[in-house]
């Protein structure tokens, strides 16, 4: 049995990327005899329980600000190794997700080696260049990850452009690296149009089916919502634009003070929604969908709107088309060009709709499934383990 130990997402399954990953990979692989995950999970109390068939620990974090997702990282890494000990686990993988222990992963990677294991780590994508950060913090990160990509023994990116970036940028260090995505699922809601949920929901949003533009993702500077505000403002649509995202009183205070967007009342912030049927089906009903994500790899949020939505409007970077090809429309940041692609869109044929939605889920079917995701992951714990026993035959 292959022994998995994975830190750094918050539990599985709540909102966020790494969250959904771990949801998913350890729903399929629950039924699988040949893998043992051991999750780490964030909370208030130190606990272990089961999930999908996975051990889970919870590791109690203190409230100390923007340190407390280094501590919660440092904590759970500790917590493997002295399991992995205890257990006697051979040849176990620990898998890092994102950058933020650099200063320690050399002391981690040692330590895990000297077990018989190997540290892998998922780079996640440019957090060094988020917006919300200071300077010192920036530098941080962007040496964090350095010090990462020098001490594992696999970088696991989930796009291309950012495997492309490490072998470009740490030449020198001779990184080892694989590619596998993020996952999407494509069988739709199983909410009917007329279910009560989504009636009272559009209801109290004072929406309705194919006549809002929609945006899900977490509300800061680099995911453009401000371009996407302003721009739409700028634009002649008679639809509304919905954005769903968690509460930022500061910034969303910013956009008002320069974009003055309340005077638009097309313009709806409707909070979140967890309740993951609903929003399949609120992403399903929506005339297009923004994706304004500059900053990271492959995006949950943007598989999840091409599996879902057949309009979808994206900002032009590389991530996004690499993922997306000609299955969506794209757009640029300079001024203007939201606006016009907005204008462009809202003038289309139901048949050439149809005909984007056809190729973004076609695209979604060929490479991002969640079945496919779970058996490239499947497929890199058993080469290792088939490494650890040759190794263990010849010497």
């Amino acid at each position: 049995m292959k022994n998995i130990f994975i830190v750094g997402a918050k539990n599985c399954g709540a909102y966020g990327g790494y969250e959904t990953f771990l949801d998913k990979l350890t729903e399929y692989h629950q039924d699988n005899k040949n893998i043992k995950y051991h999750i780490a999970w964030k909370g208030t109390e130190s606990k272990e329980f089961e999930y999908h068939n996975a051990h889970c620990f919870q590791i109690k974090v203190p409230n100390i600000g923007p340190a407390q997702a280094i501590y919660y990282d440092v904590a759970a890494l500790k917590y493997c190794i002295k399991y992995i000990k205890k257990h006697n686990i051979a040849n176990p993988i620990v898998y890092v997700l994102a950058c933020r222990i650099g200063p320690f992963a050399r002391k981690f990677h040692r330590q895990i080696n000297n077990l018989g294991g190997k540290m892998y780590v998922n780079p996640d994508g440019h957090e060094w260049m988020r917006a919300k950060w200071s300077k010192p913090i920036r530098w941080y990160w962007k040496k964090s990850e350095q010090l990462m990509v020098k001490n594992c023994d696999l970088l696991i990116c989930d796009s291309r452009n950012i495997e492309k970036y490490i072998h470009k940028s740490y030449e020198k260090y001779n990184p080892k690296t694989t590619f596998i995505a993020y996952g999407a699922d494509l069988t739709p809601s199983k909410l009917s149009d007329d279910d009560e949920k989504l009636a009272k929901w559009y209801k109290e949003k004072n929406l309705s089916k194919k006549e809002y533009y929609l945006v899900v993702g977490r509300f800061v500077p680099e995911n453009s919502f401000e371009i996407m505000i302003r721009e739409f403002m700028k634009s002649d649509s008679k639809r509304d634009f919905a954005i769903i995202t968690t509460a930022d009183d500061k910034f969303q205070a910013q956009l008002e003070d320069r974009l003055h967007y309340k005077k638009d009342k097309r313009i709806k912030f409707v909070g979140t929604v967890y309740d993951q049927e609903l929003l399949k089906k609120i992403r399903e009903n929506a005339y297009a969908y923004f994706h304004g994500h500059t900053v990271g790899g492959t995006n949950p949020s943007l598989i999840e709107a091409l599996g879902s939505t057949d309009l979808n409007l994206l900002v032009e970077v590389g991530f996004n088309k690499e993922v997306a090809e000609d299955g969506a429309l794209y757009w640029g940041r300079e001024e203007g060009s939201l606006a016009q692609l907005i204008n462009k869109a809202d003038r289309l044929s139901d048949e050439e709709i149809a005909e984007l939605g056809k190729k973004a889920k076609e695209r979604v079917r060929k490479e991002y499934t969640w079945q496919k995701i779970s058996d490239m992951y499947e497929a890199i714990w058993r080469e290792c383990y088939e490494r650890y026993l040759c190794d263990t035959v010849l010497f």
